[in-house]
């Protein structure tokens, strides 16, 4: 079989659950890994054999994804600015809008605290609540090395698929097992972040079906009558934690950002700034103590 002819498999079989550019999508990334071939080079090579035990494993992957099964659980990895990150179903598979807060974040750090300069590095100290597969800590501390980071997750399983990531990538993190619902320290931090559970139970009917399947709850959903439970939580943490001119960042839900907003200034946080993502949507908040 053929580049070409398996692509089109693809896109016919997966045609019930992604629209056209979705299975083109998913085909080049199972392409990618099996065939190890470049997307350009599977482009200019789609009339090339495919060797027969390739094509069951692409077609095993096929079968997967038939069912709703995501790319990166079949593959076991995920993409995340410039990292290759494992991940599972007992972690969130890290999402394009969370590079964004990161990137946000890595830009305040070298321009506000100067973290990368050579003439006066400073040393930070930064928390993040919430680890999952460790994306937002482990790219912090490789992309700003000068830092000391930490990182904090209810979850024993969670905490383990971050750990081989943060080996795997090569860099240091200090992991906490704990619920910020009830955690509580004495160490101060310059930055504090967080990507916590914000979609609401009502919000549930229009997601993807591989989604509520496939991803832990646990890191997803909160209910409908205290949505920013977690937001109020590390808020109060952040404001007997951070250190002077010290910054909160969030990833937050599209629809709550006025309440986030709202929330954040009621406890008396300043210079807050809500950013919105590269599809327009309210995602990421910014605040000072």
């Amino acid at each position: 079989m053929k580049v070409r002819e398996l692509a089109e498999h693809y896109e016919l079989e997966l045609g019930a659950l992604y629209d056209s550019n979705e299975a083109k999508a998913l085909f080049t990334i199972a392409a990618e890994k099996v065939l190890a071939l470049s997307s350009g080079k599977l482009i200019m090579q789609k009339d090339i054999d495919i060797s027969f035990i390739n094509v069951q494993k692409l077609l095993s992957i096929l079968n997967d994804l038939q069912i709703g099964k995501p790319i990166q659980h079949i593959l076991e990895e995920a993409h995340f600015y410039g990292s290759v990150f494992k991940v599972n179903e007992q972690v969130l598979i890290p999402r394009p809008e969370t590079e964004e807060l990161v990137d946000w974040i890595i830009s305040v750090c070298n321009t506000q605290f100067s973290v990368n300069s050579f003439e006066s590095p400073k040393r930070l100290n930064m928390l993040d609540i919430g680890t999952g597969s460790g994306c937002i800590p482990i790219t912090l501390k490789k992309h700003l090395p000068n830092t000391q980071v930490a990182t904090l997750d209810v979850s024993v399983d969670a905490i383990e698929v971050a750990k081989q990531n943060a080996r795997q990538i090569g860099v240091e993190i200090n992991f906490i097992t704990a619920d910020i619902l009830t955690f509580q320290s004495e160490e101060k931090f310059d930055v504090i972040v967080s990507n916590p559970p914000y979609i609401r139970d009502l919000e549930k009917i229009d997601m993807h079906n591989n989604v509520l399947v496939y991803e832990p709850h646990l890191a997803l959903f909160v209910s409908d009558e205290n949505p920013l439970i977690f937001y109020k939580a590390i808020a109060d943490f952040a404001k007997t934690n951070l250190k002077p001119n010290g910054q909160l960042f969030f990833e937050i839900n599209e629809y709550l950002g006025k309440e986030t907003i709202e929330m954040l200034a009621a406890k008396g946080f300043t210079n807050i700034e809500l950013r919105q993502d590269m599809q327009g949507k309210d995602r990421m908040v910014k605040a000072g103590v």
